[in-house]
C-alpha cells in the first residue's frame, strides 16, 4: 500500500451493494484500506447505518430495490451537505450522470469496478479532504491534525491545544527543537512553563505516540525518530 492509500485508515466507509457477492467481495478489500468498514445491503439498511455510525464515505451502487441509491443520497443530503459520496453503476445513461453531478458526488464509477478505477476514486476522496492533514507517524500510527486525533489500529487518542502545536512543529522542521523554540511556540505571551511542567507534558504526549517515536537530546531539545 502506498504512503497515499494509507490514509485512508483514518477514515470510515459505509458500502452499499445488493448483490451478496459483490457486497462481501468489496467488504474485506475495503478492510485493508479503512479504518472501519460498513455494509447494507439495501438504501433502507444503509441510511440506517448511516445515522448510527456516521461515515466518512459512503458508496453506493445506484439500481437497488425499494429505494435506488440516488433517492438514498437525496434523502441524506436533505440534512448532510459534507459527506463525500462515490456511486458505482452499470449505467452511463446521461440522465443518471446528470443527477449524479447534482448530488455533489466526488466520482462516478462505471462497473465492472477495477482496482484502477477505485484507487481512482479513493485518491479523489483524499483530495476532497484536503483540509484534513493526515500524517504518517509510523505504520499503522496517523495524525489527524484537522481531528487533533492520533489513532492506531487499536486506539485513538485526543490531543491537547498544545500536543497540536507541538507535533506540528515537529513534524514541519524533522529536526531538533530546542527548548526555547518548545516554550516560544507552545505557550502564551504571559504564561511560562517549568522545566517539571515541560517534562510532564512530553511524559503524557509519549503516551499517544508510537513506542520511541520523540526523541530527546539532554540539554538540547527534542526531535522525532523518523
Amino acid at each position: 500500500m502506498n504512503n497515499q492509500l494509507k490514509k485512508l485508515k483514518v477514515f470510515t466507509i459505509l458500502y452499499v451493494e445488493d448483490d451478496s457477492g459483490i457486497r462481501e467481495n468489496f467488504k474485506e478489500i475495503l478492510k485493508h484500506y479503512f479504518k472501519d468498514v460498513f455494509v447494507a445491503k439495501s438504501s433502507k439498511e444503509a441510511y440506517q447505518s448511516y445515522i448510527k455510525q456516521k461515515p466518512d464515505l459512503l458508496i453506493t451502487d445506484i439500481k437497488m430495490e425499494n429505494m435506488s441509491g440516488i433517492d438514498l443520497i437525496k434523502k441524506i443530503r436533505q440534512t448532510d451537505k459534507n459527506i463525500k459520496i462515490i456511486i458505482t453503476s452499470a449505467y452511463t445513461n446521461l440522465d443518471y450522470l446528470l443527477v449524479a453531478t447534482e448530488l455533489n458526488l466526488i466520482k462516478y464509477i462505471v462497473k465492472p469496478i477495477t482496482n484502477a478505477k477505485l484507487f481512482e476514486a479513493f485518491d479523489s476522496f483524499l483530495k476532497s479532504n484536503s483540509d484534513e492533514t493526515i500524517h504518517i507517524l509510523k505504520d499503522n500510527w496517523y495524525f489527524n491534525s484537522k481531528k487533533s486525533i492520533i489513532s492506531n489500529e487499536i486506539e485513538e487518542f485526543i490531543l491537547t491545544k498544545k500536543e497540536i502545536l507541538f507535533l506540528e512543529l515537529l513534524l514541519s522542521k524533522k529536526s531538533v527543537i530546542s527548548y526555547e523554540e518548545i516554550f516560544n511556540h507552545i505557550c502564551d505571551d504571559n504564561l511560562i512553563m517549568s522545566q517539571n511542567a515541560m517534562r510532564q507534558f512530553i511524559k503524557n504526549l509519549r503516551k499517544k505516540l508510537p513506542l520511541n517515536y520523540l526523541k530527546n537530546i539532554q540539554g538540547v531539545g527534542y526531535y522525532i525518530d523518523v
